[in-house]
Parts: C-alpha cells; structure tokens; sequence
C-alpha cells in the first residue's frame, strides 16, 4: 500500500494530534507547579516544551502525511509557549502575591 503524498489528514486527527501536545504541556505545567520548588520551577518549564516539541514531531511523524505539516507542527509547538507563558505569569502573580 501507498501513501498518497497529495493527501491531508483528517481534520479532526489533526486537531487530536495538536490538542494531545497542548494537553501534555497543561499537565506538565500543573505537575511543575505542585511538585517542584519555587525557585526551580523556571528551570523545569522548558524541560516540559522540549518534551512537547519532541512529542509533536512525534504525532505529526505518526500522522504520515507531508500536507500541513509545518502549520500542525506550528500550531502544536506555538500552542505549548501559550501554556507556558501563561503559566509562569500565573504562578509569577501567585510568587508575588504570597511574598
């Protein structure tokens, strides 16, 4: 059997692959803040999107399709920095805010 070079995957395969990474990486980030001290947890966050990028490369691999490889990769890795972003602000108010 061949792999048709010209064909998309799924939509919705497409969107599971990105939405898993971004799942990986709201854990990793939630874990990150219960289970490590506050004065490492910034030198864990990109331990966490290294693994997320590593995933993503992963599941894109996996989804063996060439069309839109660059904007699921984009958009899986792009979402990860979001999370984190937004995480570190979070848990910089929550810092600030107890001391």
């Amino acid at each position: 059997m061949t792999v048709d070079e010209n064909t998309a995957p799924n939509r919705s395969t497409a969107r599971v692959s990105v939405a898993a990474v971004w799942l990986f990486v709201a854990v990793g980030a939630v874990i990150t803040a219960v289970f490590v001290a506050p004065d490492a947890r910034l030198q864990w966050f990109p331990i966490v999107l290294a693994a997320a990028t590593i995933l993503s490369f992963c599941l894109q691999l996996a989804l063996d399709s060439k069309v839109g490889f660059v904007n699921r990769l984009m958009a899986s890795v792009g979402g990860s920095v979001v999370i984190l972003a937004v995480a570190t602000g979070v848990l910089a108010l929550a810092t600030s805010v107890e001391g």
